[in-house]
């Protein structure tokens, strides 16, 4: 009888890290690097390496060359990034999610484009200033049947 699936060594999905470190300490770089298998390890994906980048300024690098050869392969699930910024400053980051994005593959992101802190952590002049500029506003509607 062969064990059930549960109890079998199964890979997660192919995803390759990119990492963009420019003038990074090596503790800050093992930082994300472990940042990245951690998330990957709590999602179930098969983390298969990872590319960084170090030099700044250009949208053709050997890093990101790299990284788009290995979504050609035909298992690639998607690539992960700690944060957008990691593909780079706007001018190069927006073409760069665009050649990821049209391979076919996912970018998965371990923060999104923006995280608000949580009400607590504000100081009380910027709740009570968001507080008047916030509008009731509509109330949006189920949309099930009872």
């Amino acid at each position: 009888m062969e064990p059930l699936t549960e109890q079998r060594d199964v890979s997660g999905p192919v995803v390759y890290g990119f990492l963009r470190l420019v003038k990074v300490t090596p503790a800050r770089q093992a930082a994300l690097h472990d940042a990245l298998a951690e998330y990957c390890r709590q999602h179930e994906l098969a983390l298969h390496g990872v590319f960084t980048e170090r030099t700044a300024g250009t949208e053709r690098s050997a890093a990101f060359t790299g990284l788009l050869d290995v979504l050609e392969l035909h298992d690639t699930y998607g690539v992960v990034l700690p944060a957008l910024s990691h593909l780079g400053p706007k001018a190069i980051s927006a073409p760069r999610q665009d050649r990821i994005t049209t391979s076919g593959t996912r970018l998965l992101l371990l923060r999104g484009p923006h995280t608000p802190r949580p009400a607590a952590s504000r100081p009380a002049r910027a709740q009570s200033e968001r507080a008047r500029r916030r509008s009731p506003g509509p109330t949006p509607a189920l949309d099930h049947d009872t």
